[in-house]
């Protein structure tokens, strides 16, 4: 048995303040520390500025050597936990920013860096697309990340899983409006690849949006391992034997009984 514990920590970002965001973070981080161990902890979407920050973005917007990730690194290591969060990541072009995940191991390091592929609506205005998928190794497990509507396309967590993700873990700003499509799609995910899925979805109002919360951790039957109800903040915990994402994938044999051959329309352009 390969038992982890995952900590999902349901924040409600205040809209351009990340001072008082890393502060709640790091106070999440602190509590579920003081009431169990915990291996992982996953954060929502774009948790260090809140959603609808606009042209805003490029003001608040870091790459992986900048302050908030060194304060994020200070408290992995102070716990020895790994953290995944969402972010607006810069890189090597100032013009260029990405709503990302980043994984940060207990030493401190970035141990996964994805660019969110699929974007919604306005942030295809802020907001770079990514091109690659992310499994990052870790001590704990084989992780896989994604964010927000990366949850809508089975193509995402389904290439996770071929490239041997165990766990997927998913920074979400799901909206209130779609609470049954959150439901849904990330049980599908999990139960169609065989995977545990730890979804990891904000709360709170912004001036476009009210988000559902519901964070929960699914497991490869479909089965829920933790979820929070409502849409208020708060910290839902599980325990996953992370052996049984394999044991299931030999049971079911959905990945290797797929047939490539016939999915040629999945891969063109329309």
């Amino acid at each position: 048995m390969r038992n982890i514990t995952i900590a999902l920590a349901q924040t409600s970002p205040v809209l351009n303040d990340v001072e008082r965001n890393l502060q709640a973070m790091e106070r999440a981080v602190e509590q579920a520390c003081q009431r169990k161990r915990v291996d992982l902890f996953v954060f929502p979407e774009l948790c260090t500025t809140g959603y609808d920050c606009g042209m805003r973005f490029a003001e608040f917007a870091q790459d992986k050597t900048g302050e908030v990730v060194e304060q994020v690194a200070g408290w992995a290591t102070a716990y020895g936990v790994h953290i995944v969060f969402g972010m607006a990541e810069r890189q090597k072009v100032e013009s260029v920013i990405y709503s990302a995940a980043l994984l940060v191991d207990p030493e401190g390091k970035v141990a996964g860096d994805y660019q969110k592929i699929h974007l919604r609506g306005e942030q295809r205005l802020v907001f770079r697309p990514g091109y690659r998928y992310v499994v990052a190794e870790t001590e704990v497990g084989r992780l896989g990340l994604l964010v927000g509507w990366d949850l809508a396309f089975p193509e995402a967590a389904r290439s996770l899983a071929l490239e041997g993700a165990e766990l997927i873990c998913l920074c979400g700003s799901w909206q209130a409006p779609h609470a049954h499509e959150w439901r849904t799609l990330i049980a599908a995910r999990a139960y169609e690849n065989g995977v545990y899925l730890a979804g990891c979805n904000r709360v709170g109002e912004e001036p476009s949006d009210t988000f559902v919360g519901e964070s929960m951790v699914v497991g490869p039957r479909g089965e829920v391992a933790a979820r929070l109800d409502g849409d208020i903040p708060g910290i839902a915990l599980a325990t996953i034997d992370l052996d049984r994402a394999r044991q299931v994938q030999e049971e079911t044999q959905l990945l290797q009984a797929r047939q490539p051959r016939s999915y040629r329309a999945v891969v063109k352009m329309y």
